[in-house]
């Protein structure tokens, strides 16, 4: 049995349902008994429930019965009954003579024949219920799965059978262990926000036994942050594996300062427990678990699968599940206690063992991490072999992180140490492994000085930027810059990028002229091409930042070429990340989503988890301006579910804020809004993701009509002239600025961004952004003027063909709907009804509403679109259309489809959107002609 700490016994952390189910079981207990069964692996918090059991009725006029099962005890029949029952002998006289003899013989050590089971389980219900008949009774026995099984039996008979009576019994046991006809519950992880509560709750609670106690180094008040993140990996969410670890743990260890444990202590609660467990199993089945657990890779030919027979008693035990394709251990945890409760001599011997059964050709780093596993002491030639065989590896950034650990370890050179541990922190930074590479990051603080200082800068600055709050990234990446300069001018290079990055997520855009100076300072002529393209992305951010199109462009656009040529060492996910920036600063948009998604390609394909969410950022802006926003929005929601699984905070709130934007640019207000939501108040205000959130309400704003609201939120996006604010954004934002601010008197904010806008599209190529300028022009010009008409068909012209359908058709509608005001319907009505007809086919039900309006307002008898259902509709949609047409009910359909009622209302909600309808009359007559799919129109 696992005791849970005391902390555990009075704040029952990730507890709670559990909690409220045993309450609610023991609360009711008078109008009716009943039983409860909670199963978990072993440390997750099975006792502690059982003890929140008994604190709930405590001064209740209740009696408990508490009991243990105990492996010791397994083998003797009743055992454990005998002692749950002890209190109640004397009440024996009360059952019938048969069951009384019966439960006499078996709590005074004699067996039951099977015969006369089922009177001795009737007799054990009946002095329960004699028990009870002054006041409830609670029973609870804990592991019952460990005591004899017997005792178990008699107990489950018992709990089916409480309806009647006011006895509640709560049972606990392992995780594969089941009751049939008893309610259970399994015990779950504990997520990661509940494992920190757990840890900083024993950090109180040593703090507090620590007291004032003198020539002590102190705990820390909180436990860094990475340190958290790594002990709830470690701890795999369970309770008392995190409260055994928070017990050991040094004061170095709770800032980061020291390496970490691997696994929980082995003399802990949940050590102990697992150490009971393996020792009942055989000395040939502890030898073989042991190679099971340490053989992580299970690869072919490994000894732990040549003797599966051997490991039937661990599986009986419930360590490991044994399958014709391996060894599966049912818990991380559980092959972590196994590797760590073996002597340090057999775990070496198993190590060397693996080692000799690999091939130093194919499995070459694997063959070193078990060798420098059994090694003792520095050994500068193995912590080589690791560097070396990590650098060679097939791109597991994670094992190669762990190995350059170990080799910093048996590295006798302090100097060799500093650069091995800072390589370990970059490949776990590349694996998505933020946190790792933080507290790995923390022990160079203590490397002799100036060894690696600028190149931890440097990826300090970047964890700064993608994982934190990003406001001091950009100092950190410059100082780092400017120390590694004269030794390293690409590393240099990349760390003003990344700055200049920051400069920009942080709204501070007034400083990158400081990233560009220290940029050209670095720039030598015929540097090669990945140089070359960070120092023209670099000098054309710059540029294009402070109004100097004529220099920005050409830089901007030499990035662009560099990007497409890159090819050997320096095509990295990093510098073609880079050329999709600058190609979609120039507005070269197929250019800079073809790089994006050679850059997304290329950091899958080498497992580079801190690149990919950047490069799936990059590709779903340069989709939102190629007019793809269903394809955007897929995209950010990849880019999110990386952000979040690799650490990155920043990253996943622009993803979240761009998935904001498209749905409100679709006029999703719920879908929008609860992006927003998501974002919550982390972002620092002025920051990107804050941005992209205005910007999102503001067009929910222009969709609702409340135009001066949402003229005021895109003009506060950005300061324009003091560089200050989300100038990028707002620039792409600035369309939809001067849309609200047409319907306002005073203009000024609106004049001056679209100022900023003229002069960038001007600069550019891109006939989508000079037909957005010429748009904004015609909305600000006087309403029936001929400026308005001549802006608003160049818009029109300049609209290209094979992209920009939603822009092009949101033109149509805003000229369609000046022409209808001007008192020019009929000329208004050719451009409202090819709006609608467009937007009615990319599925934007407002933004076709108001086509649809409009087409009313000017006289004209709107009806469903004048186009073909099937070119509407997508396929299901077009099949549930025609089954509502023929007369079926939803519930019908949904039948016949095998879709639930509620995914049919979704799409018939869709079918009317799109056709422009609002019944199912005016669906049946739209449908009346319309052949099924399938079907010979000729027949």
């Amino acid at each position: 049995m696992v005791t849970a700490s005391r902390v555990q016994l009075t704040v029952l952390r990730g507890r709670d349902d559990e909690c409220r189910t045993i309450r609610g079981l023991l609360d009711g207990i008078t109008d009716g008994g009943g039983s409860l069964l909670v199963h978990g692996e072993p440390g997750s918090g099975r006792s502690a429930l059982v003890a929140h059991a008994h604190r709930h009725v405590e001064g209740r006029a209740t009696t408990v019965l508490a009991g243990t099962g105990l492996a010791e005890e397994a083998a003797l029949p009743y055992a454990g009954l005998q002692r749950l029952l002890d209190p109640l002998l004397d009440r024996t006289a009360v059952l019938p003579r048969e069951q009384r003899h019966l439960v006499r013989r078996a709590l005074g050590g004699e067996d039951c024949p099977d015969a006369r089971q089922l009177a001795l389980s009737m007799g054990v219900l009946g002095l329960l219920a004699a028990a009870a008949r002054d006041r409830p009774l609670l029973v609870t026995m804990d592991d019952v799965d460990l005591g004899d099984p017997q005792t178990g039996r008699v107990l489950a008979f018992a709990a089916r059978r409480l309806r009647r009576l006011p006895v509640a019994v709560l049972l606990t046991a392992d995780a594969a262990t089941t009751i049939d006809g008893i309610p259970a519950c399994r015990l779950r992880p504990l997520t990661e926000r509940e494992s920190a509560a757990v840890l900083a709750d024993r950090l109180r609670l040593r703090r507090q036994r620590q007291g004032e106690t003198a020539g002590t180094d102190r705990l820390p008040e909180r436990p860094a942050a990475p340190v958290v993140a790594a002990l709830g990996a470690i701890g795999g969410g369970n309770p008392q594996a995190l409260g055994d670890l928070a017990d050991v743990l040094t004061p170095g260890q709770w800032r980061g300062e020291e390496s970490l444990p691997t696994a929980p202590p082995t003399d802990g609660a949940l050590g102990r427990a697992y150490r009971a467990r393996l020792d009942r199993l055989p000395p040939s089945t502890r030898r073989l678990l042991l190679l099971a657990a340490l053989d992580e890779e299970s690869g072919p030919g490994a000894p732990a699968r040549a003797a599966a027979e051997a490991l039937a008693p661990a599986e009986v035990a419930g360590l490991v599940r044994v399958e014709p394709g391996g060894v599966t251990f049912h818990h991380p945890l559980a092959r972590a206690m196994v590797a760590a409760s073996a002597p340090l001599a057999e775990r070496r011997a198993a190590h060397r063992l693996l080692a000799d059964a690999l091939d130093p050709r194919t499995r070459r780093l694997r063959r070193a991490m078990h060798l420098a596993a059994a090694a003792e002491g520095a050994d500068p030639a193995l912590a080589a072999e690791l560097e070396q065989a990590a650098a060679d590896g097939e791109r597991d950034w994670s094992a190669a992180s762990a190995a350059l650990c170990r080799a910093a370890d048996l590295s006798a050179d302090p100097a060799h140490a500093a650069a091995r541990l800072l390589s370990a922190a970059r490949y776990a930074w590349i694996a998505g492994r933020p946190d790792q590479a933080r507290l790995l990051l923390d022990r160079l603080r203590t490397a002799p000085s100036g060894v690696v200082d600028g190149r931890a800068g440097l990826l300090r600055g970047e964890l700064e930027l993608r994982c934190e709050p990003a406001a001091d990234a950009s100092a950190t990446l410059l100082a780092a810059a400017d120390s590694v300069a004269d030794a390293d001018r690409a590393q240099a290079l990349t760390g003003l990028v990344r700055a200049g990055e920051a400069v920009c997520f942080a709204g501070d855009q007034y400083r990158y002229a400081e990233v560009g100076h220290r940029a050209a300072a670095l720039r030598r002529p015929n540097d090669p091409p990945a140089l070359e393209l960070m120092s023209c992305l670099v000098a054309g951010v710059a540029a294009t930042l402070r109004g100097d199109h004529e220099r920005g462009g050409p830089a901007l656009r030499r990035a662009v070429v560099l990007g497409g040529r890159l090819t050997g060492p320096a095509l990295t996910p990093t510098a073609l990340a880079c050329a999709a920036a600058a190609g979609l600063v120039v507005a070269v948009d197929g250019a800079a989503h073809r790089l994006a998604e050679r850059a997304v390609a290329l950091a899958r394909d080498r497992g580079e988890l801190s690149m990919l969410s950047r490069a799936l950022e990059l590709r779903a802006v340069a989709e939102y301006w190629l007019g793809r926003h269903e394809t955007a929005a897929e995209t950010s929601r990849e880019g999110l579910r990386v952000a979040r699984a690799s650490g990155q905070t920043n990253g996943a709130n622009v993803h979240l804020g761009m998935l904001a934007v498209l749905a409100a640019v679709r006029a999703d207000r719920d879908t929008s809004l609860r992006w927003i939501r998501e974002i919550g108040e982390a972002p620092t205000p002025g920051s990107r993701p804050h941005a992209l959130a205005g910007w999102a309400l503001a067009v929910l704003d222009l969709v609702d009509g409340r135009h001066d609201e949402a003229a005021t939120r895109l003009a506060s996006l950005a300061r324009l002239g003091t560089g200050r604010g989300q100038v990028l954004v707002q620039v792409m934002a600035t369309p939809y600025l001067v849309e609200a601010a047409a319907h306002l008197a005073h203009r000024p904010a609106a004049t001056a961004a679209l100022t900023v806008f003229d002069r960038w599209a001007s600069s550019t190529a891109s006939p989508l952004r000079r037909a957005l300028s010429a748009r904004c022009h015609a909305l600000l010009a006087p309403r029936g003027s001929v400026e308005a008409d001549r802006e608003f068909q160049a818009a029109l012209r300049l609209h290209p063909t094979e992209a920009g359908a939603f822009e092009r058709a949101r033109t149509e509608l805003l000229f369609g709907r000046e022409l209808r005001r001007s008192r020019r319907p009929r000329d208004a009505r050719g451009h409202l009804h090819r709006a609608r007809e467009t937007l009615t086919l990319l599925g934007v039900g407002c933004w076709a509403e108001q086509a649809t309006s409009e087409l009313r307002a000017s006289g004209e008898s709107v009806g469903p679109p004048a186009l073909p259902a099937a070119r509407l509709l997508t396929g299901q949609q077009l099949r549930i259309a025609q089954l509502v047409a023929e007369g079926a009910t939803n519930r019908e359909i949904a039948a016949r489809m095998f879709l639930s009622t509620r995914t049919i209302d979704h799409h018939l909600r869709n079918v009317f959107h799109r056709l422009g309808i609002r019944s199912r009359t005016e669906l049946a007559r739209a449908f009346v002609a319309v052949p099924g799919p399938g079907s010979d129109p000729d027949r």
